[in-house]
């Protein structure tokens, strides 16, 4: 029993250190490097409470997907963040406002939360014994919960459609691919057999006719 709990307080202590270090840091490149710290050490909260599948989802989408794209793209960007600093006292007292606003209603929501009796049974007594954490989220994922799962996968589905039609743009000067052109072409139309005079080689007046 003291073993899982030093493992807890060990995880639990990191993540929010890397939680804080994420907002304190100057550096957005160390920023993400302390969010992938913070979602390493999650992933090793999920698995001391048996939920190993999420602990690894965790790993493989966030960590070796989704922070990764983060670090690439800042990295690349390569913006000055200087020059973006330089109004933040101008916008300081504002940013104060909403702060405390957002602070209010969290103490309020939490203030007003109240635990049923008997949700903690609830919650447990719907995990089969017998079987994994992987099994069983995939028996109650594919079963009670189908159709809300095929929903999600279509809302994602016109997401994606939608922005690849959203970003994609025909600009007239661009050159695109045309494969029955492509495939209707033949030799007199992609070769010109031409005739050079020995020691001459090809002319600078030639070049628009060669192109073509």
């Amino acid at each position: 029993m003291i073993l899982p709990a030093l493992f807890f307080y060990l995880f639990a202590g990191v993540c929010v250190a890397s939680a804080v270090m994420v907002i304190v840091s100057r550096n957005p490149v160390h920023s993400v490097l302390y969010l992938i710290l913070a979602f390493v050490n999650a992933s090793g909260l999920f698995v001391l409470m048996g939920a190993e599948f999420l602990g690894m989802m965790l790993i493989v989408v966030y960590v070796g997907a989704v922070a990764v794209l983060f670090l690439f793209v800042i990295m690349m960007l390569d913006v000055d963040f200087t020059e973006l600093r330089e109004g933040f006292l101008e916008y300081l007292p504002i940013g104060l406002v909403i702060g405390g606003i957002f602070l209010a209603e969290l103490l309020l929501v939490a203030g007003g939360w109240v635990m049923k009796p008997d949700t903690a049974k609830q919650i447990t007594a719907a995990i089969p014994t017998n079987v994994s954490n992987t099994e069983a989220l995939g028996l109650v994922l594919y079963t009670k919960y189908i159709h809300y799962f095929q929903i999600a996968g279509m809302v994602l589905l016109v997401a994606m459609i939608g922005a690849i039609v959203l970003t994609l743009r025909h600009k007239a000067k661009v050159k695109r691919q045309d494969i029955n052109v492509q495939n209707a072409r033949t030799p007199e139309l992609a070769m010109a057999v031409r005739k050079v005079a020995s020691g001459q080689g090809l002319q600078d007046s030639d070049a628009a006719e060669w192109v073509k």
